[in-house]
Order: structure tokens, then sequence, then C-alpha cells
């Protein structure tokens, strides 16, 4: 897969202390949309740190309805969501260009996740994890690494945007069951920068990620719980819906 066959979807919100790094790992050709919904100066620092080959939407809305958006303004064969908090390895697009993708039903591609300062034992546990449900068919994706191709994003009519938390997981498998193949990539690698969620607790996360994600596999969280976060996103702004994919 080229670069010139994604965009990089990026949600950014009061990500003034992440920003730079995270552009700064990015290759200087690649699309980026990034759907901003800060109050502090994030969006200016996109505007003069890369004004080339970025697209800046503003748009007070929730990180599931800007994931939405970006990929509504993208227009390449493949969708890579990220968030700000991370850094793409050095190796990561070399490696992704080595892939291949040619498949038409090759619906989404995630990757690995790890830490190179703190809580490097939590990632190693959850990329263990990411390739042991792998291996039963069930894709464990992760909104910070997570390739989906248009077709199937349309397909599967995007993300679930009751939703405020776990929509990367859940698209992931609206996309299996639709009878595409999904890929568990473990050398594509993003690095954690802010762990602000951990530093919260990481029993209280791993209870709340696992909770959460058992019921919606298995269609047993209620509606009205959908858009709840459970402490998740305790300072998220109301979420705006996008209109859909056309």
């Amino acid at each position: 897969m080229q670069i010139e066959d994604l965009t990089i979807i990026l949600p950014t919100r009061n990500e003034r202390n992440n920003i730079r790094a995270f552009l700064a790992s990015l290759p200087e050709d690649a699309q980026l949309i990034v759907v901003d919904a800060s109050d502090d100066e994030t969006p200016q620092l996109v505007r003069d740190i890369r004004p080339r080959n970025t697209t800046l939407i503003q748009q007070p809305c929730n990180v599931v309805a800007a994931r939405q958006i970006g990929a509504e303004a993208a227009n390449t064969p493949w969708l890579l969501f990220t968030d700000a908090d991370v850094i793409f390895s050095l190796t990561y697009f070399s490696d992704l260009a080595r892939l291949d993708a040619s498949d038409p039903r090759l619906g989404a591609i995630y990757g690995a996740k790890k830490a190179c300062d703190r809580f490097i034992a939590y990632h190693r546990w959850f990329t263990r994890a990411q390739r042991f449900f792998a291996g039963l068919g069930i894709p464990a994706a992760t909104g910070s690494n997570l390739l989906i191709s248009r077709t199937a994003f349309c397909d599967v009519g995007g993300f679930d945007l009751r939703l405020v938390c776990n929509e990367d997981s859940e698209i992931a498998w609206r996309i299996k069951r639709r009878g595409y193949r999904t890929m568990f990539a473990p050398g594509l690698v993003v690095y954690a920068r802010d762990h602000r969620r951990l530093e919260r607790g990481v029993m209280r996360k791993v209870v709340h990620s696992a909770l959460r994600c058992f019921l919606l596999y298995f269609n047993l969280l209620p509606s009205r719980w959908r858009g709840r976060d459970w402490g998740y996103w305790s300072d998220a702004p109301p979420a705006q819906a996008p209109s859909r994919l056309r």
C-alpha cells in the first residue's frame, strides 16, 4: 500500500502538548485530515507546522463523529484512523508499503500500540491479546492504528454514531461480519506518548474496555447505554452527528 492510497484521519481536542510530535512522525507527502474540537492553540499549530497536504476541519464534536467527518472528507481508497497522543514508528510507512492490500475483500488492517517510557508491560499484554483474538477470528482494533478500506467503510455505513467510545472495535467487527477479511499487522507500530487514562488506573481501563467490548460484541449493550462512556471521556464535548457517506 503506497502513501498516495491513504488519508490519515486525526480527531483533535486540546492537543497542544502532543500535536508537534505527532505531526513530526508523518511523511510530508501523506494526506492528513484533522477534525478539531479544540479551544486551545491546536488548530493554529497544525496550520503552522504542516501547511501542505493537510485539511483542517474545525467542528465541535466527539471523537466518533470526528472520525466520521474525516472519513467523509477523504477520497482515497484507504482511511488510516489514529490519535494525536501517539507517534508513528520510524518504519511504519515503509512497512505499510510492503503489505499486499490488493485483495478487494481486505476490509481492515490494524496494528500494534506500544509505549516507549511507561506502561510498557500493559501495551505488551494488549498486543498479545490482539494476537490471541485475531487467531479466533475476532479483530481487536485500536482507533490509534486502524486502516479501513473506503469500500468496506461505506458498505457498513461508517461508525456507529451512537457510541462515544469503543467505536474502533465495533466497526471492525461489523466489517468482519459483512464478509471482509481483517488483518492484524503487529509490525505496524504506533507509540503512545500520553497515558492519561492509564494513569487513572490500569485495572479500571482494562475492566471498562473488556466489559463494554463484551457487551457490544454480543449485542447486549442497550441502545440507551451506547451514548454513555462510563467515565471514559468525562470532558468530551457533546456529539454533533455528521451526515452519512453518500
